[in-house]
């Protein structure tokens, strides 16, 4: 018996069968794996709204909190290990994506 996996389709029920690739630094990985862990969304789907342009709008829950409060312990444990104007442009980009994403759960603002 062969086992096959679920027909990946897009939201108008599109077949999606092509493989797009990327290479990346490990920093930029880091990078990006924290944004997807902070956006709820599968890394396929939140590589394909920035690539494409769209709107990433964040939807608190449990996954979602649990994901800040991880980014949040990294950061501060960052700020307590360096001098802050030895660390990388990297990081400030996680905190302000950090802040943002804070800032959408608590109803302030919509999170894009």
């Amino acid at each position: 018996m062969i086992l096959l996996s679920a027909k990946n389709l897009d939201r108008h029920n599109r077949f999606r069968n092509i493989t797009v690739g990327f290479r990346v630094s490990k920093e930029e990985q880091e990078e990006l794996n924290r944004a997807v862990a902070l956006s709820g969304l599968s890394k396929q789907e939140y590589c394909y709204r920035k690539c494409m342009n769209r709107d990433i709008v964040v939807k608190g829950n449990p996954k979602i909190y649990k994901a800040l409060k991880t980014q949040m312990a990294e950061i501060l444990a960052e700020l307590k290990a360096k001098d802050p104007s030895d660390l990388p442009p990297e990081f400030f980009e996680s905190v302000s994506l950090a802040a943002k994403t804070l800032e959408g759960m608590k109803g302030e603002s919509p999170c894009r």
